[in-house]
């Protein structure tokens, strides 16, 4: 019985030696082998290899991927779709990574693992936010993602960073706001400029936009001649940002026309000014 176990054994080996010897070649070749005389932890290691090894994260996929499909009810399996799902994301095939992680999701819903999954799913949203000029579609369901990794799983290892992420996707859409009233208001187009400038004070007011925000509505309503909302904007960036040198700049362009900061007249930002005040805002 001994001699018959150190047989398999050493075949076992063989077939490792094999799969690893494999690795020099070519990812074309790789792909059309056979793997069928293989375990599912011979086939699975061969896939860590490659994603370790392999300037093409890729080229992994094809191994876990053949764990799946030779092996689909084994706790091989269910490890080979999530490192699918990573191995995707490597190679930012970000709409495969979705793929594989929600179908783990849905697989495995009750797995230790689906924090991850989840976590890598919205990761595929929030790395494609690469910069202000794009399409905000994606930073929405990065939010909408990332917001259901931090609910459904608080006390995980991936909430803290999710909640991270979240700020800065947030963060990333005050952006982008600024970015439109900045071209309004160089061109003149004041009332379009405000808009989305009160978009960010209301609706993005925790992002480190508002500052500079409360500034452009200051800049926009003296040139407007309403100068009660000028002063009220004033009023609260130097309430909440006094440091800021975004504050100093709407001081000097207030006392420049014998005004000041302080609260006036009735407006909407009247009633932000009264909600910093009462401690309700930021």
């Amino acid at each position: 019985m001994a001699g018959f176990r150190s047989a398999g054994s050493l075949v076992a080996m063989a077939l490792s030696v094999a799969l690893l010897a494999g690795c020099s070649k070519e990812s074309s070749a790789s792909k059309t082998e056979s793997l069928e005389s293989f375990t599912a932890e011979q086939i699975y290691k061969r896939g860590e290899f490659e994603l370790e090894n392999n300037k093409k994260p890729k080229d992994a996929v094809h191994y876990f991927g053949e764990v799946e499909r030779l092996y689909p009810y084994s706790e091989w399996a269910k490890r080979a779709l999530i490192m699918q799902a990573y191995s995707y994301h490597r190679a930012r095939e970000y709409e495969d990574a979705r793929g594989a992680a929600q179908r783990f999701i849905d697989t495995y819903p009750g797995d230790e693992d689906a924090a991850y999954a989840k976590y890598l799913l919205a990761l595929s949203y929030y790395d494609q936010i690469d910069d202000v000029g794009r399409d905000q579609g994606l930073t929405f369901q990065s939010l909408q993602s990332l917001r259901e990794v931090i609910e459904e799983y608080p006390d995980s290892e991936y909430a803290r960073s999710a909640i991270l992420k979240f700020d800065l996707a947030f963060d990333h859409l005050a952006a982008k706001e600024m970015e439109i009233g900045r071209y309004y208001l160089k061109r003149g187009h004041y009332t379009a400029a405000i808009n989305r400038f009160r978009v960010v004070v209301e609706e993005y007011q925790t992002t480190t936009q508002t500052p500079e925000a409360l500034l452009r509505l200051t800049e926009a309503y003296l040139a407007l001649g309403m100068n009660d909302q000028a002063q009220t904007a004033g009023a609260i960036l130097g309430h909440n940002f006094q440091s800021s040198p975004f504050y100093q700049d709407a001081y000097n362009q207030l006392h420049a026309r014998g005004l000041e900061p302080v609260a006036a007249g009735n407006s909407w930002l009247t009633n932000v000014y009264r909600q910093v005040i009462q401690g309700k805002w930021l």
